[in-house]
């Protein structure tokens, strides 16, 4: 059990907390800022990375993430610096992918080559919608036509491209997400995430909707068909699902999602930043400050995060089951019965099999296309109280 974590990777997430604007539906931890020092922040980050490289010597690191916020607003030297630390203290694997989320701004696209050299080898870019009104209405500072012209020169500088797109929009209709869709699948890319708009509390969003605003929402039906035709549309393409809202063609899937879906270890620094470690015989979750001002000052003296607790076997497994089950690939049983130490109910199994919401295929249990559009009433049933 102690060496469970093996079995998902080792990862190391960075957030970068500012933004050029906030988006009216984001409920990450962004901030809008006229000034960063970027010294600071950039000694800030190394001295974290210093202090966890002594916690987890020898281990090899399957991926690094830069993520927000929008951290192609870091500058080239930053992410460079930060790279060069990683490589010094840590052994990186042969497939080592390292990711940088970016906004499709003309600015952020012309750091695009300095990221390259840094070592960066795949960038997710938060396109959102290919239409205009409807980036306006998710509030991007971007044009469809800017977006396309910094996806044509990520290509041009990473072998590997993302891009994320919302959908179940204001006044969207069927036939309109079909087609953006599609046009989205004839750009040259090998991964898209696809969210579904949901309204979070604590953002713009959330208080317009709350105060009878934005109207046109879709029905939960047209939400479902427009889940369907995603499938539908992607599996033609030869992106099928690997997970609920992601798809990408064989053997591009996000490295670094991976481990956190199967139950790696991942380091997580910066502000809000999360993190699952296993040192020893315990593993720890970890969150750190979300405010940034008070993050950088409290790197000085190592102290960014709360008090980190540790995690029951019986919770890894839970875990295990919530995250592993959103992949299509499914859980091992026998894995979480050793977490759990017991296994999970062949009764509920079976009977969630009868209903074509689950496939189990020997020690593999896995939702299938409709049981993921379900999943959380699934894990409830198959979750002990």
């Amino acid at each position: 059990m102690i060496e469970d974590w093996r079995q998902g990777g080792f990862g190391l997430y960075l957030h970068w907390p500012f933004c050029a604007a906030k988006c009216p539906y984001c409920d990450f931890n962004s901030h809008v800022s006229n000034s960063v020092d970027h010294d600071a922040w950039r000694d800030a980050y190394l001295r974290e990375i210093d202090r966890y490289a002594a916690l987890t010597p020898g281990r090899v690191l399957s991926s690094v993430f830069f993520g927000g916020g929008t951290p192609s607003l870091m500058p080239a030297e930053t992410v460079h610096a930060i790279l060069e630390r990683i490589r010094h203290h840590w052994t990186p694997a042969n497939d080592q992918e390292i990711t940088l989320e970016a906004n499709p701004g003309s600015v952020e696209a012309t750091r695009f080559a300095g990221y390259a050299a840094a070592g960066v080898n795949r960038v997710s870019m938060g396109i959102q919608a290919l239409n205009d009104a409807d980036l306006r209405r998710l509030g991007r500072i971007h044009s469809v036509s800017e977006a396309r012209a910094a996806f044509d020169i990520a290509r041009s500088q990473f072998d590997r491209v993302s891009f994320d797109l919302i959908y179940a929009r204001q006044d969207q209709t069927l036939a309109d997400w079909r087609a953006e869709l599609t046009e989205a699948l004839s750009m040259t890319i090998d991964h898209l995430s696809l969210y579904q708009l949901t309204i979070e509390p604590g953002t713009a969003f959330g208080a317009r909707f709350d105060a009878g605003g934005l109207r046109g929402l879709p029905t939960d039906d047209l939400a479902v068909d427009m889940y369907e035709v995603t499938q539908e549309l992607c599996e033609s393409a030869g992106m099928p699902a690997y997970e609920v809202s992601n798809h990408a063609a064989p053997g591009s899937e996000s490295r670094h999602n991976m481990i956190y879906w199967r139950q790696g270890d991942y380091i997580g620094i910066g502000p809000g930043a999360h993190g699952r470690l296993t040192l020893g015989d315990t593993r720890w979750a970890t969150e750190a400050y979300s405010n940034p001002a008070k993050w950088l000052t409290a790197s000085q003296d190592a102290k960014t995060e709360k008090p980190w607790t540790s995690t029951p076997a019986h919770d890894r497994a839970g875990e295990y089951l919530m995250m592993g089950l959103r992949l299509s690939t499914g859980i091992d049983m026998q894995r979480y019965e050793h977490l759990a130490g017991s296994a999970l109910p062949q009764s509920t199994i079976d009977r969630l099999e009868e209903l074509g919401m689950v496939h189990l295929d020997g020690p593999t249990l896995a939702a299938t296309p409709q049981g993921r559009m379900v999943l959380n009433a699934i894990i409830t049933e198959l979750l002990p109280d």
